[in-house]
């Protein structure tokens, strides 16, 4: 297996990674556009941009490409993030070209019909209900919105429901227009494919296109506060963030081993206190969340209304203590859940397209998985007891919801960190 990368003339770039012993192949087209890159009164419409790319192009219909791919076995989805935009597809390796074709057409040659958008603006609609009716879904976007208020970083993927209310026609290609450009856009293939091949078919379905250059992305600034939502719901739920390294910085790697030997697991030191020790939860885990430039330690957990204020406290005293108490042994054990985690996911070519892709938007390159490998076992358990302890003076959110009222404040958890 080897990643090759060509870069046609506007900037569009080709990364694609062999695997003779496949059958198949995925493909798709990374637009390094997200909700981040949104102006205030345009939040939610990259996320409805994607819905709209299957609704009809110059020429198909939102049947035929749905059909198109199907009928020879494969599959096409889409997904919005923060900082991207993917539309990608897994199909049989003699249907790659076709798969192409479908992405090139529904990225470029959308049609956006008027009653297609009204159709599609319902669909949004319930989706933005449903995620508000998901406790521990929405507790994520007002956590993310705490930890960076008034910023494009900081405002939900799916956008209000009153924006999206009052998308036109003309806002969904004026996004377009600013922000889909080839200097943006990625094409990414993993599997049984022809490099070459795929260099050519691309070049005429993109080559035409005129690079937009820089564009000024504003800084993410983490400010950190508490949001807390007291609803007589089932259960309480709890979300903690930290200020921490984003996908550029090198302390990346050491961030993600902290994580997962604080609450990566069922050996976790949070999952065997919190939940274990003292059974104050059903879930509790802790993730590292990163960007291109800013970055998180979050937690999350769920549990009684009877039990918040303690499952609190214990969060906050354990992360305290692992600083101090954390052992090679973790650490250890951590770098492997990584290590294995990440090539047990590259044994699909969906995975491996998904990375290459991401590599290039972040670094302009696809690291070796050894140099990878490498990084992660180099954390060693002094970093990573570093790292914790920058964890106590780091700037901090907290989000709440439901029978919450009993929870501590976030100033007096803080200061259980220094206690």
């Amino acid at each position: 297996m080897s990643v090759k990368l060509h870069t046609l003339s506007n900037g569009f770039r080709i990364v694609t990674e062999r695997q003779d012993t496949l059958e198949s192949a995925a493909i798709g087209v990374w637009i390094m556009a997200g909700a981040r890159h949104e102006r205030v009164e345009q939040n939610g419409i990259a996320h409805f941009l994607e819905h709209m790319a299957f609704k009809g192009t110059e020429k198909r219909s939102s049947l035929e490409i749905a059909q198109a791919l199907e009928n020879v076995g494969g599959y096409l989805n889409a997904y919005t993030s923060r900082e991207a935009t993917a539309y990608y597809a897994r199909v049989l390796k003699e249907d790659v070209s076709l798969a192409l074709d479908v992405l090139g057409d529904i990225v470029l040659n959308p049609v956006f019909d008027p009653k297609e958008i009204e159709t599609e603006r319902g669909v949004i609609l319930s989706e933005i209900g449903q995620a508000q009716d998901t406790p521990d879904d929405v507790i994520f976007d007002w956590l993310q919105e705490v930890s960076y208020p008034e910023q494009a970083l900081g405002r939900t993927i799916l956008g209000p429901a009153e924006r999206v209310k009052s998308f036109s026609r003309e806002d969904l290609s004026g996004f377009v227009k600013e922000q889909y450009s080839p200097d943006r856009m990625v094409l990414s293939a993993a599997g049984n494919i022809d490099h070459d091949q795929l260099i050519k078919e691309a070049e005429a379905l993109f080559g035409h296109l005129k690079p937009s250059g820089e564009r000024i992305v504003e800084p993410a600034q983490f400010k950190g506060g508490e949001y807390r939502k007291v609803k007589d719901l089932e259960q309480a739920h709890f979300a903690l963030s930290f200020e921490g390294p984003g996908y550029r910085d090198e302390d990346i790697y050491i961030a993600q081993t902290a994580t997962t030997a604080l609450g990566g697991g069922m050996s976790s030191r949070l999952f065997q206190e919190i939940r274990e020790k003292h059974g104050l939860c059903y879930t509790i885990y802790a993730q590292s969340v990163a960007y291109g430039d800013a970055g998180t330690t979050t937690i999350y957990a769920g549990t009684s209304g009877d039990d918040i204020a303690a499952l609190s406290e214990l969060t906050f005293d354990e992360i305290a203590r692992s600083a101090d108490l954390m052992q090679k042994a973790e650490v250890d054990r951590a770098r492997a859940q990584i290590k294995a985690g990440m090539l047990m996911g590259l044994e699909s070519p969906s995975s491996r397209a998904e990375r290459n892709a991401r590599m290039i938007g972040i670094w302009g390159r696809v690291p070796d998985l050894s140099e990878t490998v490498g990084k992660i076992d180099a954390v060693s358990l002094e970093n990573v007891q570093n790292f914790l302890s920058h964890l106590q003076q780091a700037k901090v959110s907290l989000a709440l919801y439901g029978p919450v009222k009993e929870a501590p404040e976030l100033a007096a958890l803080q200061a259980r960190l220094s206690a």
